[in-house]
């Protein structure tokens, strides 16, 4: 709370007649970098917000965490210290939107094509609905990809993680999957998991390679396993009070810049995630395991119980209309060995 202060003042100061000569700031605040999809989405929608309201918007990008960490962004925008982020799904959960960690069961998408019948389709819709009483407004899903495990021992096998401390965004489904595998989850903020694994404080984590490229993981994780066991995106969001204050005009030039900005994230992710891959294969300092089929089914028969779990954590019914949308049977991906 103490560093959401000094910005509160300013962010009351909602757009109206008394600013009406002045372009109305919008702060976008996020905990990646420039170079990830997210970063370079967020820079397009600075841009074309600029150049489809005239002038009348200037967004402002604050990448990396400079403003605030993950574990403190949502309050910010709740506060109207920030008027737009662009969090984990995972990170709803403090809210008490469980809902949203039924994107984080394990090798719950074979491909984007399963996952947009979701994110796009009428679940999708429904979830960021169920934000507007806390005074969000869901905007949008932006993808960055599918995760993979990485730590500085092989991981082909569930035994293998037994005992490791693995690094996990704040979520309940991630704990238990990790508690599945016999490790033990660790919670930080993203912009410290390069220090706390550089330092030994944390063993292994699991990202999609853009992200584990870019915040230099692999310098300090001797190996990676292209598992693909769980989608990391992102929600797109704004203070509900800000935008609903926005003239008329603005705010649909303002949803066009974010369609924009949508396309372009969700097309270049998988082209970063491929180009971050290649780099991390270049730099020699990681080793790059591609699970075979058995070894990929012998990690979901072991993740298999986080899914039952799950339902009584984010509802039986959201649990099944996923299955029903991608078409998931876990007999028919996991088959009994």
């Amino acid at each position: 709370m103490r560093r959401l202060a000094p910005l509160l003042l300013a962010a009351l100061a909602l757009p109206g007649t008394a600013r009406a000569q002045r372009p109305i700031v919008l702060r976008f605040s996020h905990v990646v970098a420039l170079d990830t999809p997210k970063g370079q989405a967020a820079e397009l929608f600075r841009r074309r917000a600029g150049e489809l309201t005239g002038g009348k918007v200037r967004v402002e990008v604050h990448p990396g965490g400079q403003l605030y960490k993950d574990n403190e962004e949502i309050e910010a925008l709740q506060l109207g210290a920030v008027q737009m982020l662009a969090p984990s799904l995972s990170k709803f959960g403090v809210l008490g939107m469980r809902e949203f960690e039924a994107f984080d069961l394990p090798f719950l998408f074979d491909d984007y094509g399963e996952l947009r019948r979701v994110v796009d389709g009428p679940v999708g819709r429904a979830l960021l609905q169920k934000l507007e009483p806390r005074g969000i407004l869901g905007l949008a899903y932006w993808d960055n990809g599918f995760k993979s495990f990485s730590a500085n021992v092989p991981l082909r096998r569930p035994e293998d993680f037994r005992g490791l401390r693995m690094r996990i965004q704040a979520s309940g489904v991630l704990d238990a999957q990790m508690r599945a595998l016999g490790a033990v989850p660790q919670v930080l903020p993203f912009p410290d998991v390069y220090g706390a694994l550089a330092a030994g404080v944390v063993d292994g984590t699991e990202n999609p390679i853009s992200n584990l490229y870019t915040q230099r993981m692999h310098e300090v994780q001797k190996h990676l396993t292209l598992t693909r066991h769980g989608y990391l995106g992102y929600a797109v969001i704004a203070n509900k009070r800000f935008w609903e204050a926005l003239p008329a005009e603005v705010r649909r030039a303002l949803h066009q810049a974010l369609a924009e900005a949508t396309q372009h994230a969700n097309r270049i992710a998988r082209q970063a995630n491929d180009e971050a891959l290649l780099a991390v294969r270049r730099a020699g300092t990681t080793q790059v395991h591609e699970p075979t089929r058995e070894e990929r089914a012998r990690l979901l028969r072991a993740l298999l119980p986080v899914h039952r779990a799950a339902e009584e954590r984010v509802g039986k019914d959201l649990v099944r209309a996923i299955y029903a949308a991608t078409g998931f049977d876990p007999e028919q991906r996991a088959p009994a060995p």
